[in-house]
């Protein structure tokens, strides 16, 4: 299967390690928003049975990054998508299953124009962790870019 017949979950199973080491489930992933799925594993709890901080960190900006993917794929012939900075507040204990879902901050037809105006647009993707009885366990931002690949200098135009 090409990268381009793969979903989104499957190629970031397939190149991004952590995916595969926490078992992250790809539930739901369009440019609207993005569901994943860690599953309760005992070698991720922490001290109190719940899964542990590190793993719902990595869990919120996978799914953040998985929105990204589905609502900027189409541009990254052009541009990079990276993370700059990210923030989490930890609300309830979180035990069993947690469920993180993305949704950007802001429409991505905004943030292409501002990619094809020739800046480099940054955009938050907001992110909910929620237990399996629904409540909310925590609460993520991460702050996006989309980095304009660099133009290759004229002396390297002319080959």
């Amino acid at each position: 299967m090409s990268a381009d017949q793969m979903s989104i979950g499957e190629l970031l199973a397939a190149t991004v390690p952590m995916v595969r080491t926490l078992k992250l489930e790809y539930l739901e992933t369009t440019p609207e928003r993005a569901v994943l799925s860690l599953p309760d594993q005992s070698e991720y709890r922490n001290h109190v049975g719940g899964p542990h901080a590190g793993a719902m960190f990595t869990l919120g900006e996978s799914a953040s990054g998985a929105i990204v993917l589905a609502a900027f794929g189409d541009q990254l012939a052009r541009a990079v998508p990276l993370p700059i900075h990210a923030r989490i507040a930890f609300k309830k204990i979180a035990l069993g299953p947690v469920t993180a879902t993305a949704t950007l901050g802001r429409p991505a037809a905004e943030v292409v124009a501002e990619l094809d105006a020739g800046r480099r647009p940054e955009f938050l993707v907001s992110v909910q962790l929620q237990r399996e009885d629904g409540a909310v366990t925590g609460e993520m931002t991460v702050v996006w870019t989309l980095r304009p690949n660099s133009r290759p200098e004229p002396e390297e135009q002319a080959g």
